[in-house]
């Protein structure tokens, strides 16, 4: 039956695509890196509510890792039919003339590398090239790849605007072998990610800014990827969908 990968589903925007996912009936499994707690409390409330949920330990920026996690996929679920390419991580705010090259190695392994590998992994199973039944693939990027998060992040928009131009890439690759590849661009969402960069309030002190005057939710960012993976969207690739309030 196959079912929909979330790579860093234990919080923030990926808890919030795998609950709604469990919620469709959709079989989920989950990555996360270090926090077990999080992910086996996301997959209990999905099974709770009578859905299927598997939570795998991976590293996005070992590609060993990746390839286990596809391994134990296929021996679990069968081959995916969906991949949200979610895992991410930034670093701490600075100028460009701070960044130093192992921070930059640590933000692309996770940010491009991986997203193209487990990527290069689903297409091997969906394609019908291949043999398989088609599927989709939905890579979660952000705003900060059309703005440049200058004085903050720029390395991290940086790796945001290559996942972009590979989204592009592979779905005109793929158009004929029956995968759909999507991207979701959100903008100032509340999630934990904002913390890892050292300013746990960002949102708050960026809303006033936004054109509608808000943050958004994990919640809203998921509805979008969720409409990207179904039917609904049988007609749609090589599309990104901007969830940043207007900015």
């Amino acid at each position: 039956m196959g079912c929909v990968l979330v790579t860093g589903g234990s919080r923030g925007i990926g808890a919030a695509v795998a609950l709604e996912l469990g919620r469709r009936g959709e079989r989920v499994c989950l990555t996360y890196r270090q926090d077990a707690e999080s992910a086996a409390t996301v997959c209990a409330t999905i099974m709770a509510g009578g859905g299927v949920a598997l939570p795998v330990r991976a590293d996005m920026a070992e590609p060993e890792d990746i390839e286990r996690l596809f391994a134990t996929v296929d021996a679990e679920f069968g081959p995916v039919t969906g991949l949200v390419n979610n895992a991410a991580i930034l670093e701490k705010q600075c100028r460009a003339e701070e960044l130093d090259v192992e921070r930059l190695r640590r933000v692309m392994a996770v940010n491009v590398i991986a997203p193209m590998l487990c990527a290069r992994n689903a297409v091997r199973r969906m394609s019908t090239a291949h043999g398989g039944a088609g599927g989709a693939i939905v890579n979660v990027s952000s705003a900060a790849a059309r703005l440049g998060s200058p004085g903050e992040y720029v390395d991290y928009a940086a790796s945001k605007g290559a996942l972009d131009t590979f989204t592009r890439g592979l779905a005109l690759e793929v158009a004929g072998e029956g995968i759909r590849v999507n991207s979701v661009r959100p903008g100032f969402i509340y999630t934990e990610m904002h913390a890892d960069g050292g300013e746990p309030g960002r949102v708050d002190r960026m809303a006033p800014t936004l054109p509608m005057g808000r943050g958004g939710r994990p919640e809203e960012v998921a509805e979008a990827i969720v409409w990207l993976l179904s039917e609904q969207a049988s007609y749609v690739t090589g599309t990104f969908i901007d969830v940043a309030g207007g900015r």
